[in-house]
């Protein structure tokens, strides 16, 4: 009886354990998003606005998990008066932990303008706020093609984030 007993406390630390590894391994960090141009909830800089140079600023990205094949980005406006406006969607981006600015670190896609580039932050009144999202993927995305929308690259990257995080900035004309 005591050597049952024995075994089962046994079998029970060793689900315990496998349990905890498994969870370890499912738990994946925040992304952590900043920018040299501007911190989070601050005023962008004009120059990577349409009042500037209309160029992307510099974004660095820490925590990066260890298993990250590629990453992604996508810039959006959900203060727009028609709903989220995208200002650029960018994919399969060396995991690397700085995107340069008034750069192509990867596939761009086509923005709420039609356009595969960046847009800068452009709000006809009032002061916006530009999320900076920047997705962690377990997988490149190749076989979108560049007509690829914010909608589809949402759903096409869903079943492979392992992390995410984000940059707020604002601008006002």
């Amino acid at each position: 009886m005591l050597r049952s007993t024995n075994k089962q406390l046994i079998r029970i630390k060793n689900i315990n354990l496998i349990t905890l590894f498994i969870m370890a391994k499912t738990v994946s960090t925040t992304l952590i998003v900043k920018s040299s141009a501007f911190k989070n909830n601050e005023m962008i800089p004009s120059q990577y606005t349409c009042n500037g140079l209309n160029i992307n600023p510099e974004l660095i990205i820490e925590e990066l998990p260890a298993n990250t094949k590629s990453l992604a980005i996508i810039v959006d406006d959900a203060d727009a008066s028609s709903g989220i406006y995208c200002h650029w969607l960018v994919w399969d981006i060396l995991p690397e932990r700085i995107v340069e600015e008034d750069s192509v670190p990867g596939i761009q896609g086509r923005n709420t303008m039609g356009e595969n580039r960046y847009t800068g932050p452009c709000p006809p009144s009032g002061t916006h706020h530009y999320h900076f999202k920047v997705y962690a993927l377990d997988s490149k995305l190749s076989a979108l093609p560049p007509s690829t929308n914010e909608k589809e690259l949402t759903a096409a990257m869903k079943p492979h984030i392992i992390s995410s995080g984000e940059l707020i900035g604002l601008y006002k004309k």
